[in-house]
């Protein structure tokens, strides 16, 4: 029962990307503001990204249960207002609440699978999870174009109550967690400095043109400088913290590092497909909200058929050849797109972003099961988390980043046409290929060998005893 609540509360995180990314270039007409709209998905990734090491490490410390309960919580209570919001800075506000809840959906649940499921089962488990996720994410961009043409594209967001609901009743009655017998203070100070950090990064980011003659307003070169020394204060503070929200001590780990540095790069890929597609379909290829809606199909059907696939054969293959593997096909994938043009054929648009799917597919299971497998039991949660929060990192980064390279080849003084916004967007998808490129790079980092001989040797003595699993998972 445990194991199925977790899945739901996957699915809640899921559909929500697709559904809202969908529906997105309608609200952005009816509410006005196109230039607010990378906002409206950054800000969501912002606080979600933010969260998400606090979610973990409190975890760890006090159990899951609690504390996956007030993310769904905080969750509904995001997407009921974003549902009544009246304007887009109304909307970016509950968004950026709703995210906060988010930020501890998907790890949360990650870490509760890897509690109930050893080395050799967690690749199917997270497989199923992936499979979920994906088949939200089929529904979602289809459900989000119809709502949206049918009804009002607020639905979209109240869609999620019910099983929001579901979810936590689900988890709240089958889950047991086992919180650490050890009381440590948290790094409040820590989380605020994170989140002080990343908030003037994606601000920065958001409002700086990459175009020549678009260098963004007087604030850009001082909020970088903020950033910078926020992110030093954040350094030093970790550095003293016991139970630090940046864990500075597992990067010391060349498998952990290489994750890290991968992840973030994934995330730049990852996210920018997600919000972007959508709007190069209905906006430079001159689809309606439905279209917009059914060109994720293709790349998520790839990533969960990949993903499935290998979560079966990343025992017997290793992390390494399928990160690699993966990032090849998103790479290329991204340069295919930025040659499609209105004339294109739509199978070739749909080849393109089926490839991108099957290599992220291979690459985000891989990368979650290897963070999980090379650290104690004891991190469980914090090490998953801060796997997370890297590709979410690079995920808010990548939407401002991407939104900046659109909007500084767009004309400042007059409505785009759609041949403009078909190049801006092309330019976007370049310098995402550049970033699964550099991932390219970065996985060749990843130690070598199979799943079994990389796990760390705490997690070897600290197999949960069958009764508790049984308990934990609600089949007793």
């Amino acid at each position: 029962m445990a194991t199925a609540g977790v899945l739901g509360g996957t699915f809640l995180a899921a559909i929500e990307t697709t559904v809202v990314a969908a529906a997105m270039p309608t609200v952005a007409d009816q509410l006005g503001g196109l230039p607010y709209y990378s906002w409206v998905f950054s800000a969501y990734l912002l606080t979600s990204t933010v969260s998400i090491p606090l979610w973990g490490k409190l975890s760890d410390l006090y159990g899951r249960r609690r504390f996956y309960l007030w993310c769904v919580g905080l969750f509904l209570v995001g997407s009921a207002l974003s549902g009544l919001a009246q304007t887009m800075p109304q909307l970016i506000l509950f968004r950026a609440l709703q995210g906060f809840g988010a930020g501890g959906l998907l790890p949360l649940g990650m870490s509760v699978l890897a509690d109930l499921y050893t080395l050799e089962e967690r690749g199917r488990m997270q497989g199923l999870l992936s499979g979920v996720w994906g088949v939200a994410s089929i529904v979602g961009p289809v459900t989000g174009g119809y709502v949206t043409e049918l009804f009002s594209w607020r639905w979209v967001f109240f869609l999620n109550i019910p099983f929001g609901l579901a979810t936590a009743a689900a988890v709240g009655t089958a889950l047991r967690g086992r919180a650490s017998a050890e009381r440590r203070p948290v790094d409040y100070a820590g989380a605020v400095l994170l989140m002080t950090s990343v908030t003037l990064l994606v601000l920065a980011l958001s409002r700086s043109g990459l175009s020549a003659g678009a260098g963004g307003d007087a604030w850009v070169v001082p909020t970088y400088a903020a950033v910078l020394g926020f992110g030093m204060l954040l350094y030093r503070v970790e550095r003293r913290a016991a139970e630090p929200m940046v864990p500075l001590d597992l990067l010391t780990d060349p498998m952990v590092a290489a994750i890290a540095g991968t992840g973030l790069l994934v995330g730049v890929a990852m996210f920018g497909a997600i919000s972007y597609v959508p709007l190069f379909v209905q906006q430079g290829l001159g689809g309606d909200a439905v279209e917009a809606g059914r060109a994720l199909t293709p790349l998520i059907l790839g990533w969960v058929v990949m993903s499935v696939v290998t979560g079966r054969v990343v025992l017997s293959t290793g992390y390494r050849p399928l990160v690699l593997t993966g990032m090849i096909c998103v790479t290329a994938g991204f340069l295919g797109l930025s040659r499609i043009g209105s004339q294109s054929s739509v199978w070739l648009l749909r080849a393109d972003l089926a490839l991108m799917g099957m290599g992220m597919g291979m690459t985000m299971l891989s990368l979650v099961l290897a963070m999980q497998n090379v650290v104690a039991r004891r991190h469980l949660g914090v090490a998953t988390s801060f796997g997370q929060f890297t590709r979410s990192i690079g995920g808010a980064v990548g939407v401002a980043l991407l939104g900046a390279v659109i909007a500084g080849a767009l004309p400042a003084d007059e409505t785009p046409s759609a041949a403009e916004m078909t190049n801006a967007i092309h330019r976007a998808f370049v310098f995402a290929a550049l970033a699964s490129g550099l991932a390219v790079v970065s996985a060749t980092r990843i130690p070598s060998g199979l799943p079994v001989d990389l796990v760390h040797p705490e997690q070897r003595r600290e197999e949960v005893p069958e009764e508790v699993r049984r308990q934990e998972a609600g089949e007793a």
